[in-house]
């Protein structure tokens, strides 16, 4: 099993001159310590259901193209970015200029959105979730339209493009790898059936976790697709870590490993974020491999 660290708290000591600097260490110790990819939040408030709505929050790719600039390996994506937040067409351009800008280490991590609050907010529609997942798989098809050689046309119900011209093109072959997060049964794990080369869910019960990989399972039967080709990752929202009860997480890790869970995704939520990632480089990342 391999780890990722995400980035959910940007307000840290020092008020906002110290989020650069920080950010840059963050992400070079988790390239140090062995951890597969650093993800961001795509939001424009801070979650009011984690922190004040008010605490630090940047827009998302930007962070990432500054990250990009201080690593060299790990994969870089956001966990995830709403659809309804950029025009896919818009999308697809930012995640190949990610891409090429990092040496090919973008991912596009992405899903149906949720937060209305920032929505009303800033002004920018919300519609029902049933319009939110259908204009999520019209975008999941023009991004890999975009990153394919067909610059034709697309026509969708929601958009409607008349050329998907992308150059250059990502480097990552085949394309970046798009991560689907979230856990609706009826349709959204179809379209990680359909589409994904990964599924994030979150981590709040084993088994939950287990019975949504049995539905994404069946999504795939019936579509024709091989589970396997899809990585299964969580977002750990436990609380060992903080704790830092290290040997309590792998015991909860090695009980998700028998799920075929391939990837564990960390937030350091706490005043020391370079001090826990580092800790992972040596209480947990070893014997995390090992699972």
């Amino acid at each position: 099993m391999q780890i990722g660290v995400h980035l959910a708290n940007l307000s840290w000591p020092g008020g906002p001159t110290r989020i650069a600097p920080t950010l840059a260490a963050i992400a070079r110790s988790a390239e140090q310590v062995g951890c597969e990819h650093v993800s961001v939040m795509d939001h424009w408030f801070q979650m009011d259901q984690m922190f004040p709505v008010d605490n630090d929050m940047l827009e998302a790719y930007t962070m990432l193209g500054f990250l990009a600039a201080h690593t060299e390996r790990v994969q870089l994506h956001v966990l995830v970015t709403g659809v309804t937040y950029r025009h896919p067409g818009l999308l697809a351009k930012i995640v190949a200029t990610l891409d090429v800008l990092s040496g090919g280490r973008a991912g596009l991590g992405i899903g149906a959105a949720w937060y209305e609050r920032e929505h009303a907010g800033l002004g920018v529609p919300f519609p029902s979730v049933g319009e939110r997942l259908e204009r999520l798989e019209e975008t999941l098809e023009i991004c890999l339209q975009m990153w394919s050689d067909d610059n034709g046309p697309y026509e969708g119900r929601y958009y409607h493009l008349a050329e998907t011209l992308c150059v250059p093109q990502p480097p990552t072959r085949p394309r970046p790898p798009i991560l689907i997060g979230g856990g609706g049964e009826k349709k959204l794990l179809r379209l990680v059936a359909r589409y994904a080369d990964a599924s994030n869910l979150i981590a709040t019960d084993f088994d939950q976790v287990a019975h949504k990989l049995e539905v994404l399972r069946r999504h795939c039967d019936d579509l024709g697709r091989n589970p396997d080709e899809i990585a299964k990752t969580i977002l750990y929202v436990g609380d060992a870590l903080a704790k830092r009860d290290s040997d309590q997480f792998l015991r909860e890790m090695s009980r998700y490993a028998t799920l075929g869970i391939s990837t564990v995704i960390v937030m350091p939520l706490d005043d020391d974020p370079i001090a826990f990632v580092e800790r992972l480089g040596t209480e947990v990342i070893p014997a995390l491999s090992a699972l």
